[in-house]
């Protein structure tokens, strides 16, 4: 769901004007690099093309026309069913992906000729034609081969898994494609394996594994396409209406008229600009660039050292992707996958992002004491001034949620919701409606583009799904990473406790590697099954996934939105990479808490209230353990041994369990026993 380059270089312009603060006293701030440059360097998604007027104008019209399908089949479903509409929905929009993104490197300069070669335009044909090759011949007659493909069948769908492959590898890079050529191989040879290996089988026909791909409801057209051409994609014309009708600008000067002048008020400006744009963007590298060449400079001024801000962007900037009322994409696929409502999902994230807020408030508290952060004197508006021109954008966020919560289902949700945010557009340009109307049309046009890389890594994702289920790999791996476990300890709460920090580094380092979105699909048929045979209830099992292949944004040694942050400051890299660290611990621990006790539950509001409440007061406590552990800093700064009882007081408040969370109490009410001891000897 990640926005568009345009959408970020215009919604920063934006802010730059209505947000602008006053000029820094010697020496200068340096002037941030462009936006535009540092999201098409660190974002996981590579940067689209820059075409020519004529070229771009067509790839418009059909990024339009691609609108209209997806809202016709919102209202106006396809009779031949859903399946029907993903295949047309695939064949028109793969095509534009070999016009949009290059085979190789970008071009030297943006002045430089980047239009589609010959090549770009023979794959976009040929993707048009074997995408729509199940339609050609007559859809029913098509599935009515299931199983029994024909060589023009075998032959359109290997082209196809081809085209799907190449158009990963442009959006996303080598690793994806790599990883699909790898499950298909052991698709092919497993019949090769060792029979007494525990992930060894009979081997898959070439044509059954092509059947499995192009003629059945596991493979391109799966669940996560399925996503993708419903959920990501208005979701994704919901953030570009949203845009253009200039939220982004708004939520920068609220964030920054709500705090006014204190010595936390940057930091706090920060995390709060950052979650609001979040909601626009959908990436969080792409929103912490954005972020940072606004609130770089003030946060600067605050004094701030590079390294932190870096941080403190870097952490803001993710924080949307892991907070309602939007989430990222693999949060939709989450639904679907667990047959729940998308209000289910944003209720299961409510508490865990009042936590990861809550660990950032506290290390902004913290950094404004130890760094001696100075007041900023920023030239906005009050904050009423700015709810009155604009607090409509923030109604339209809301306008979702009342519609979840009033049954309505989540497809016409969205669109009510962007055709509201629209009208309040018309609102402000109401002497301008041919303007209005022509920023609507770019909007549906933009948002489809922007879901382009997406629609990539969801097919190319349905390869990995097919192979698992053809396979039963998924269920092998899941069952040895428990027997690794089980084979290092015995207790059996010590084996799952075991078993959920392997799945969370399996699950961070796989996200290195590939777009979230993937990562998710991949952990969730992989290593879902290992906790779930330990007794994790499904849900709690799917937002642990979802965290930590999110925090992959933010986890050394590549953390994309760590190393964009550092370009936008100006800071070391790897310091950068560890200050981030430090503001997104809590996130990095609270998911361990769903799966290691039955009280886990209670922090996705799956339990009674009472529960809900003190799960939620330990777990508070925990974060700003862990807040004053990292932070070195209770009610001044705090030594070792205060560090170390709240870093111990931290793990136990997290271990939701009534006595070791009393144990935990103890621990953090004596870490501050002795700090105030210490204090009043010095």
């Amino acid at each position: 769901m990640s926005g568009s380059t345009n959408r970020h270089d215009e919604s920063t312009g934006n802010r730059h004007k209505t947000a602008a603060p006053d000029p820094a006293p010697d020496p200068t701030p340096e002037r941030p690099p462009d936006v535009a440059d540092l999201i098409a360097e660190h974002d996981e998604e590579l940067p689209a093309r820059s075409l020519s007027r004529r070229w771009d104008r067509a790839v418009w019209l059909v990024c339009l026309a691609t609108a209209l399908l997806v809202l016709k089949q919102v209202f106006l479903p396809f009779s031949k069913g859903n399946q029907f509409y993903l295949v047309l929905f695939l064949g028109v929009t793969l095509p534009l992906v070999f016009l949009c993104y290059r085979p190789g490197r970008p071009a030297a300069s943006r002045a430089e000729r980047d239009d589609p070669a010959p090549l770009d335009w023979a794959l976009s044909l040929l993707a048009l034609l074997v995408g729509l090759y199940p339609l050609l011949g007559g859809f029913d007659s098509f599935l009515d081969r299931q199983g029994q493909l024909t060589t023009p069948d075998v032959v359109a769908g290997a082209a196809l898994l081809l085209l799907v492959l190449e158009a990963a590898r442009r959006t996303t890079g080598w690793v994806l494609p790599s990883v699909c050529v790898a499950f298909i191989a052991f698709a092919y040879y497993g019949g090769y394996l060792p029979p007494d290996w525990a992930i060894s089988h009979a081997g898959v026909d070439f044509s059954q594994i092509i059947n499995g791909f192009y003629n059945d409801a596991t493979g391109f057209y799966g669940t996560p396409l399925d996503v993708a051409a419903t959920y990501i994609v208005l979701f994704t014309l919901y953030g570009a209406v949203l845009n253009t009708s200039g939220a982004g600008a708004f939520f920068v000067d609220l964030s920054f008229a709500a705090f006014r002048r204190s010595r936390t008020a940057p930091g706090r400006t920060a995390a709060t600009a950052g979650f609001l744009l979040g909601t626009v963007s959908g990436s969080g590298t792409a929103t912490t660039v954005s972020l940072g060449a606004v609130t770089w400079p003030v946060l600067e001024k605050a004094g701030y050292p590079r390294e932190s801000a870096g941080g403190l962007l870097a952490a803001s900037g993710i924080g949307a992707i892991l907070s309602p009322p939007t989430l990222g994409a693999a949060a939709f696929i989450i639904a679907e996958y667990l047959e729940a409502t998308y209000l289910e999902v944003l209720l299961w994230a409510t508490l865990p992002t009042l936590l990861y807020y809550l660990g950032i408030a506290l290390a902004v508290e913290i950094d404004a004491r130890r760094f001696g952060a100075r007041p900023v004197e920023v030239g906005t508006p009050g904050a009423w001034a700015v709810l009155r021109r604009g607090g409509h954008h923030l109604l339209s966020l809301f306008v979702i949620v009342a519609f979840l919560a009033l049954d309505v289902p989540v497809q016409p949700a969205v669109v009510y919701a962007t055709a509201i945010a629209a009208l309040f557009a018309l609102v402000g340009q109401r002497h301008d409606v041919r303007g209005w109307a022509r920023s609507l049309v770019d909007s549906l046009a933009t948002g489809v583009r922007a879901a382009l890389p997406v629609i990539a890594v969801c097919a190319a994702a349905g390869v990995i799904t097919s192979t698992i289920t053809k396979t039963g790999l998924g269920q092998a791996l899941a069952s040895a990473l428990v027997d690794l476990a089980s084979a290092l300890v015995s207790h059996p709460t010590a084996v799952l406790a075991l078993t959920a920090v392997l799945a969370a580094v399996a699950v961070s380092v796989l996200g290195l590697a590939v777009p979230v979105t993937a990562s998710f699909i991949i952990s969730w048929v992989v290593i879902g099954p290992a906790l779930v045979e330990l007794g994790v209830d499904r849900p709690e099992t799917a937002m642990f996934i979802f965290y930590y292949a999110v925090l992959s944004e933010v986890t050394p040694p590549t953390a994309l939105a760590a190393v964009a942050a550092a370009a936008i400051t100006g800071g070391d890299v790897v310091r950068t990479m560890w200050r981030t660290w430090k503001y997104t611990l809590p996130a990095f621990l609270v998911p361990l808490a769903f799966v290691l006790t039955d009280h886990g539950s209670a922090l996705l509001l799956r339990a009674p209230v009472g529960e809900v409440l003190w799960v939620f007061a330990a777990s508070a406590l925990g974060v700003a353990a862990l807040a004053a552990t990292t932070g070195g800093w209770i009610f001044r700064e705090a030594g070792p041994v205060e560090r170390a009882l709240c870093a111990l007081a931290a793990l136990a408040l997290l271990y939701l369990e009534p006595v070791v969370v009393a144990v935990g109490v103890g621990l953090l009410a004596l870490a501050v026993a002795v700090h105030l001891l210490r204090r009043s000897h010095a």
